[in-house]
């Protein structure tokens, strides 16, 4: 887990190094520089940009979206007693990775990193660093193939014990002609109970008109492309978990640290976690 990502001697590394496409705008190197990451190209930065003057709060979502992580990891392993997750669609690495979250409280928690991204992958080698109590591992797996990421993830995971499955900004990926419903469902399916389903998605909203716009630059500019989907369809992923409250909501309100009469700011990014009972 520790090898140099720059190595040249390293086949693997050269050949993920090779599937970088550095002349189009990517979502996951635009997230990281949203997030003030230096793992992007000027091309993710100028999209960015163009993204942001039309949705100026566009950078609150990412932000938003990893905050969301981080409390809900923490809850399922403070007190839910999850000591495996299954992150599909890591992202670039960065502050408080799902298994830095989880080992903080838990050491010999476990987690599988899944992403298609040569880049995200490249990094992975060298970041996504476990604790000597517990095991971290990543695969270079398309949320798609629901067979081929579980079979791997065994190898790390046991799955007769709770799973929490992570699909952060990720199922927005899925054409609605490609049963985004029933993807999800497989993977739930091929969970024991007790395992829970951490979601989030961003959202289309009348409220909210320009992140059709910036979603619309995005689909004729970026890659890959994003279907937007209002909270309801995005409700719809949890159908036949318990939800835990607050339920699907804005990824700002999902159970915030600092609470008052006045509530976070709502984004566009709207999140929820499920339990399979």
């Amino acid at each position: 887990m520790t090898a140099n990502p720059s190595a040249g001697a390293d086949p693997a590394a050269q050949a993920l190094r090779a599937r970088i496409n550095t002349s189009q705008p990517h979502t996951a190197r635009i997230w990281n520089y949203w997030l003030g990451g230096k793992d992007n190209y000027e091309v993710d930065r100028a999209a960015g940009d163009q993204i942001r003057q039309l949705h100026p709060d566009i950078g609150e979502y990412a932000r938003a979206d990893r905050l969301f992580l981080g409390r809900a990891v923490r809850h399922l392993v403070a007190d839910k007693g999850i000591r495996q997750f299954l992150d599909i669609g890591t992202g670039l690495p960065s502050a408080d990775n799902t298994h830095e979250v989880a080992q903080r409280i838990a050491p010999e928690t476990r987690i599988v990193y899944v992403d298609n991204d040569p880049l995200v992958l490249t990094h992975a080698r060298a970041l996504l660093t476990s604790t000597p109590e517990g095991r971290t591992d990543y695969l270079d797996e398309d949320l798609r193939n629901v067979d081929a990421i579980l079979e791997h993830a065994a190898k790390t995971l046991d799955f007769t014990q709770p799973v929490a499955l992570m699909l952060l900004g990720v199922v927005i990926f899925i054409g609605d002609d490609e049963d985004p419903y029933g993807l999800v469902r497989r993977l739930v399916d091929r969970l024991p109970s007790g395992s829970h389903l951490v979601l989030s998605h961003t959202i289309t909203s009348p409220a909210m008109p320009d992140v059709d716009e910036a979603v619309k630059f995005w689909n004729e500019h970026g890659t890959p492309k994003l279907t937007q989907r209002t909270p309801e369809d995005v409700t719809r992923f949890f159908d036949g978990l318990e939800l835990l409250e607050p339920g699907v909501v804005s990824c700002s309100r999902w159970r915030p640290e600092v609470t008052g009469e006045v509530e976070p700011e709502e984004v566009a990014m709207f999140g929820g976690v499920g339990l399979k009972r």
